[in-house]
């Protein structure tokens, strides 16, 4: 029975994935089997709900969330994000409050404030900066979605909302463009403007996934999309709001950095990396912002030096926990983290840096990393476990176990077989005769089949396949596959095999079975049934078929002697299991 920190973290590669309905049902499991209430998991269904736009059940799991931890900022959070889904806006804006007062940094409600302002201010009618008509394309939300600049932003279902939001009330557009700088991208896009932020040229390559990918400087515009992008300075990446850019100057020192950070980017991009590292190393010393760190471990990444590069990932997330920086920034840091230990061939702990990277912030590409590194880790394990001696004693004790009508050890045993040694069609087969004795047909139809796919000659797995599909009373089924066995022994010439003798009797058996009266049923009804049978009514109008019948209603021996054809035989058992034809 899988615990609650288990179903936990299937929810969330659940939630990760966007199959929020898999995630509820995760999570609820995982509430289920904690041993005291814990306000993270009410914490993380919420979110499922709100993602669902369920937002009742979304704002009663967060109340939950705060009632059991009244000191979690994000709960609070939680509670407001459900209050605004309903149109609840004063409610929402107390919430977010009351997370600012327990985390006077927290970013999420800062931005949720934002939102708030941006949604009241849509009943004040006011320029729509001439995209009232841009924004009433009933076609934008699908045009956005093809547009590779803003494609990947479309699989948020948050801006998709603010998104349509927009389409109601252009006029909101100046308020939303400072909630959310993505807009700003949108917004370019539906204009065909190619926005280039900052002083500094186009790129190079090097977007995630493309060529240097992995090490890409902090701060491309189209760093997820894989396009040729630009670097960008911090203060550009993210947009302040109107209000925050006329009241707070930028610091000399920030403005100092930016400029060794830009000509760090232009060394970055003709890919001299040491000159790239000693840039980004005087912005840091210039100003502590941590986009610096994690543009030196792009770097580090590229000139090869992994060591180094998780060393300075390490630190950056280390200062920006301090500094309170952006969580998508930690997250970056923690994929690299990832990409290095890719690199390094450290599987294990690149797994434990994506999923650090995908908690922080759920990206397409990392998720994507994680999956690879998964997959290849699987692999890697099994193929180590991999040892047809180990797999011959297992399939020995398999057996023994077998004898005794131990069913379930004999179970046990021919899986440690296959996972020894996949290979061998015997682990399968073997397994499927123990699984049958525990009436777990349809497994055992599956292992067969299994069987089958390593070894098309192995016989004896068609057998069993056929006796477990009978079992189930899937008589046409079972006919299919022993008539599959008996082409399989005509080919290999084993036309008088005990095997085939047996293949004949089952399908004997199948076809009495197949057209029997059920149960309560009449001579008549079972008859109608029969006579509607699709395989029945098909052989009945074969004109082949109808003259053959015609021969043997004259002369029975001309039966006999078209019955010699494999598949006329096939035929005409079919007719007498099914009563069309009788013998005396």
């Amino acid at each position: 029975m899988s615990s609650a920190e288990e179903y936990k973290t299937q929810g969330n590669d659940s939630f990760r994935a966007k199959d929020f309905d898999k995630a509820i049902e995760l999570f609820t499991k995982a509430i289920e089997a904690s041993e005291t209430p814990n306000h993270v998991l009410y914490s993380n269904r919420s979110a499922c709900y709100a993602s669902l736009h369920r937002y009742d059940k979304a704002l009663k799991d967060a109340e939950e969330c705060v009632k059991i931890n009244s000191t979690w900022a994000k709960g609070y959070n939680r509670v407001a994000a459900a209050q605004f889904g309903k149109g609840d806006l004063k409610d929402a804006q107390r919430s977010y409050e009351k997370a600012l007062e327990l985390d006077p940094a927290n970013q999420m409600a800062k931005s949720g404030l934002q939102d708030i302002a941006s949604e009241a201010s849509q009943s004040i009618p006011g320029p729509d900066m001439g995209l009232g008509k841009i924004f009433s394309n009933p076609e934008l939300i699908e045009n956005l979605k093809k547009n590779p600049k803003t494609a990947d932003y479309m699989k948020d279902p948050e801006l998709v909302e603010k998104v349509k939001r927009l389409q109601k009330n252009p006029s909101s557009v100046s308020q939303d463009l400072f909630s959310d700088p993505r807009l700003m991208t949108i917004v370019a896009a539906i204009l065909g403007v190619d926005l280039k932020m900052g002083a500094g040229g186009e790129g190079g390559e090097g977007g995630e996934g493309g060529e240097g990918g992995e090490g890409e400087a902090e701060g491309e515009a189209e760093a997820e999309t894989g396009s040729k992008a630009e670097i960008q300075t911090e203060a550009e990446a993210e947009i302040p709001s109107q209000e925050t850019a006329e009241t707070i100057p930028v610091p000399s020192e920030k403005q100092q950095a930016d400029n060794f950070k830009a000509e760090g980017n232009d060394f970055y991009k003709a890919r001299k990396f040491d000159d790239a590292i000693e840039k980004y190393n005087k912005a840091w010393e210039t100003y502590q912002d941590v986009t610096y760190l994690n543009n030196r471990a792009a770097a580090e990444f590229e000139k090869g030096d992994y060591d180094g590069a998780i060393s300075t990932c390490q630190k950056a997330v280390e200062e920006g926990r301090s500094k309170h920086a952006d969580y998508t920034v930690i997250s970056k840091s923690f994929a690299r983290i990832g990409s290095c230990y890719v690199k390094k061939d450290d599987l294990k702990k690149a797994v434990e840096f994506f999923e650090k990277s995908l908690t922080e912030h759920r990206t397409g590409p990392t998720l994507t990393k994680l999956r690879a590194a998964q997959r290849e880790l699987k692999k890697r394990e099994s193929e180590a476990y991999m040892d047809k001696d180990k797999a011959e004693e297992a399939r020995e004790r398999g057996n023994a176990n077998f004898k005794k009508g131990d069913w379930p050890a004999a179970v046990k045993e021919y899986t440690e077989m296959v996972k020894r040694d996949p290979s061998d069609p015997r682990g399968y087969s073997n397994r499927a005769a123990a699984l049958s004795k525990l009436m777990s047909f349809p497994d055992a139809i599956r292992d067969s089949e299994e069987a089958i796919k390593r070894d098309p000659n192995f016989i004896r797995a068609y057998i069993r396949k056929a006796n477990a599909e009978m079992a189930m009373k899937k008589y046409k089924s079972a006919d299919d596959t022993l008539q599959k066995a008996r082409e399989v022994e005509q080919k290999n010439g084993q036309l008088n095999s005990p095997q085939m003798m047996e293949i004949q009797q089952l399908l004997e058996k199948a076809l009495t079975q197949r057209f029997a009266p059920m149960e309560g049923e009449t001579y008549e009804q079972t008859m109608k049934r029969v006579q509607q049978d699709p395989e029945v009514v098909e052989i009945m109008s074969d004109p082949v078929m109808q003259t053959i019948l015609q021969q043997a209603q004259n002369n029975p021996a001309a039966l006999q002697e078209h019955m010699k054809n494999p598949e006329v035989y096939r035929k005409v058992m079919i007719l007498m299991s099914a009563g069309i034809i009788r013998t005396r």
